[in-house]
């Protein structure tokens, strides 16, 4: 299939007609008003610094109901003796910085180059992008952020400095919208630590029928900061 060529206006081709790969566009820009269009669709930015924009539309794509979440043993061991200390939104800037940081610092590469984080610092500013914060001692040690779209959480990226403290922050992630009623959390591609944690792969045509369905709830509307 082609890659699509995005200009100055706010569309985007259908997923259905993403590459084998995934990738569906290239090029256009990371406004709100793109970003949000692209989440509703279930496409999403990812590329390298340096490189145009590229969307992506992967199928299979990995899900996570918050049903499903399987809570392992060690870390619900972890999580009763209260090693870390869970907030949500209270440092958005912290955790998307922390994301880019840690993988560098990991020699794994990045794509959350200063225009990224940015884009979604403003998302954020405007209620759609989110915060999972894990400190310990005061310290930031772990945490994830993504996108909040009427009943689905896309989530982002996450970082761990603290061995347990992203999985921690997860964990009271699905706590809080299992309680709010929230249909999925999307994890875009496949991996193993989020697979072990109840997450498994759908189809894109399924989770195309899934998200259309999802994002006419609205299971929860105000702020997520902790008090």
């Amino acid at each position: 299939m082609p890659v699509f060529q995005l200009n100055e206006n706010l569309l985007f081709p259908p997923p259905a007609l993403a590459r084998e790969d995934g990738l569906l566009a290239v090029g256009g820009d990371l406004s709100v008003p793109r970003l949000l269009l692209a989440y509703q669709n279930g496409i999403f930015p990812w590329y390298s610094p340096g490189d145009p924009i590229l969307w992506w539309s992967p199928s299979p794509r990995l899900v996570l109901i918050p049903e499903e979440f399987h809570l392992q043993k060690r870390l619900a061991r972890t999580i009763r003796q209260h090693r870390f200390e869970i907030t949500f939104d209270t440092d958005f800037a912290a955790v998307i910085r922390a994301c880019a940081q840690t993988r560098t610092s990991k020699g794994e590469g990045t794509w959350l180059d200063e225009t990224m984080i940015e884009a979604y610092c403003r998302l954020h500013a405007l209620g759609y992008a989110h915060s999972v914060e894990c400190r310990q001692k005061g310290e930031l040690v772990g945490g994830l952020y993504g996108v909040a779209l009427g009943g689905v959480f896309f989530g982002e990226s996450m970082f761990s400095v603290v061995r347990d403290s992203s999985k921690a922050g997860l964990a009271a992630l699905v706590e809080r919208l299992r309680g709010w009623d929230f249909a999925m959390i999307d994890c875009q591609v496949g991996t193993g630590h989020l697979q072990r944690l109840g997450a498994r792969e759908i189809s894109g045509e399924e989770f195309s029928a899934r998200l259309a369905d999802a994002l006419e709830m609205a299971p929860h509307q105000g702020r997520w900061s902790t008090p």
